[in-house]
């Protein structure tokens, strides 16, 4: 896919913004919907910690912005990015240095909670197995639906989706010093017949050099949810900057993510800048709630 430039980054929100409603119209209409510095194409250890070093045995991690950059783009140019019916693909975007998928490692050992028992839950906020402790964040409800273009924009059941987050601090688990003996914010779950996976989880932080997001892959089923080597659909969602900066100077949970989202916009973002406007308005998060009672959250996924 070609690169694309969002210099007005006021406008793209404003576009972002006014998508979404419309895409929740065309859903109802229709039956279907539209659906830290060096580590700058997933993210860095943020501001609570720096992060481990990781040692990637795949392709589709990197742990410099500048291979991670060339992923994202190589990545997103290989997509189909294509609309039919009332959904848009999302295009294809690097898992990151990251993952938790068992396409790369830490110290040596291969990191994969694919394969750990527990990992299907709904609740992610928790760490399972051998490591205990709870993130802290303020609690959202994230509600995915996943359709199949190639099936006019169908709602598909049975696919597993795995997701995976920073803290609200910026930090990732498995991975970020002071980290890698917790497993939160990483799980499973199975669509239903509706072609929806609910998680509960934490609204995620923001740190250098990456807009606020959630990594997702998207698995033919639940069988297959065991390497990244068999995900189906690799991408990110993003979120509205409103939102994320009314958060953020809210809660004290959230450290330093104003000051790192003041830093970052969509143009310089290495793996969202070179989506179309389409493409992210899709790929963002439908919010609502607040910073005292939580948030809730939808979006659609669309595979082909």
């Amino acid at each position: 896919m070609p690169h694309h430039d969002h210099n007005d980054e006021s406008s793209l929100d404003d576009f972002i913004k006014s998508a979404m409603p419309r895409r929740r119209a065309l859903w109802l209409i229709g039956g279907a919907a539209l659906s830290t510095s060096a580590l700058a194409a997933c993210g860095g250890g943020g501001s609570g910690g720096s992060s481990t070093s990781v040692s990637v045995s795949t392709s589709s991690s990197s742990t410099s912005s500048s291979s991670s950059s060339s992923s994202s783009s190589s990545s997103s140019s290989s997509s189909s990015s294509s609309s039919a019916g009332t959904c848009i693909e999302l295009p294809e975007e690097t898992n990151g240095p990251y993952p938790g998928d068992g396409s790369n490692s830490v110290s040596g050992s291969v990191v994969n909670i694919l394969n750990q028992s527990g990992v299907v839950r709904s609740d992610i906020r928790t760490s399972i197995g051998a490591y205990s402790g709870t993130a802290t964040g303020v609690k959202l409800d994230l509600t995915i639906t996943v359709v199949d273009k190639s099936l006019g924009c169908q709602p598909v059941s049975g696919y597993a989706v795995y997701i995976w987050h920073c803290t609200a601090n910026g930090n990732y688990s498995l991975y970020s010093s002071g980290y890698t003996t917790q497993n939160y914010l990483r799980g499973v779950q199975v669509t239903d017949a509706n072609g929806k996976v609910t998680f509960t989880t934490i609204f995620p932080g923001c740190y250098n050099g990456r807009m606020p997001h959630i990594h997702v892959e998207v698995f033919a089923g639940l069988s297959t949810a065991t390497t990244h080597a068999n995900a189906v659909k690799t991408t990110q969602f993003a979120f509205d900057r409103s939102v994320c900066q009314t958060l953020y100077t809210t809660s004290s949970l959230y450290g330093s993510s104003s000051t790192a989202l003041a830093g970052i916009t969509f143009a310089s973002d290495n793996v969202f800048n070179d989506d179309t406007a389409a493409e992210l308005a899709a790929s963002t998060v439908a919010i609502s709630g607040d910073a005292s009672s939580g948030y809730t959250g939808t979006v659609t996924l669309t595979i082909a």
